[in-house]
């Protein structure tokens, strides 16, 4: 009988103990057009202290098929959930990047395009007025012919990143990574957030998306969640990286 009511102890002590927490979903950050790997900087400090892992893709911002392409790879590395978050540009590659990607659990856009099915950046962004964007761009023909477009420096600070110090801004616009005029062109292929849930955060001084355009998509999109910050440029993942980094963690904590 003793041996019987030691079984049965053990057993209950075994039963009452937690499973196994589930692991915290890696952050993949993609940047977009005019912008580097370093603009999640803020953004990555928030989410390490907080116990996630980042990773900060490198978006080529050559078409978003193979920009797509390099960012699903980084994806595929990573054991284990992943969360994938797009700024400007880098949404239409995360929403396509997700595709056939079953460890992405959600999608986040900052101040970002999510286009559908045959939809582009510009076509997005002429849909709605306010982007300011068409007056800044300085185009450089390469060699080979492609043609990469830049925000013209004395134009960066009041079209990029208004709410961000001039000194900080002036930094951004001298490491801006130019984006192929053909990339902000081309039609996207099947969208991610139609299968997968999608959080938003945008500016409401954004002048490279204008933010009637952004509402439309977050609602077309079933945001679970949209915050939208008042006085907030286009950079808002530098000028709130803690905005950021906190609607992140609810995209991450919701899974």
């Amino acid at each position: 009988m003793l041996a019987l009511a030691t079984a049965i102890a053990a057993s209950a002590s075994i039963t009452a103990q937690p499973s196994a927490a589930q692991p915290k979903p890696t952050i993949v950050l993609v940047h977009g057009a005019f912008a580097e790997s370093s603009s999640w900087n803020g953004v990555i400090a928030e989410l390490e202290r907080d116990g996630y892992a980042a990773v900060a893709a490198a978006n080529p911002l050559r078409s978003v098929a193979s920009d797509a392409a390099a960012v699903a790879a980084v994806v595929r590395s990573i054991p284990g959930p992943v969360v994938l978050v797009g700024h400007s540009y880098g949404g239409p590659v995360v929403t396509e990047a997700a595709n056939g990607n079953s460890n992405v659990k959600a999608l986040v856009y900052v101040a970002a395009f999510a286009p559908d099915r045959g939809e582009s950046s510009l076509s997005l962004s002429a849909k709605f007025p306010g982007s300011t964007l068409g007056n800044a761009i300085v185009p450089v023909e390469r060699p080979d012919g492609v043609r990469d477009l830049f925000i013209e420096r004395s134009k960066f600070h009041a079209q990029f990143a208004a709410d961000v110090p001039k000194e900080q801004a002036d930094l951004m616009a001298a490491t801006q990574r130019p984006v192929t005029e053909t990339a902000l062109a081309e039609p996207s292929g099947e969208p991610a957030w139609r299968k997968l849930p999608s959080y938003w955060i945008y500016g409401s001084q954004d002048r490279n998306i204008p933010p009637a355009v952004m509402r439309f998509m977050a609602e077309r999109a079933r945001s679970v969640k949209t915050v939208v910050i008042d006085g907030a440029s286009h950079a808002l993942m530098v000028s709130h990286p803690h905005d950021v980094a906190d609607l992140i963690e609810t995209a991450a904590t919701r899974q």
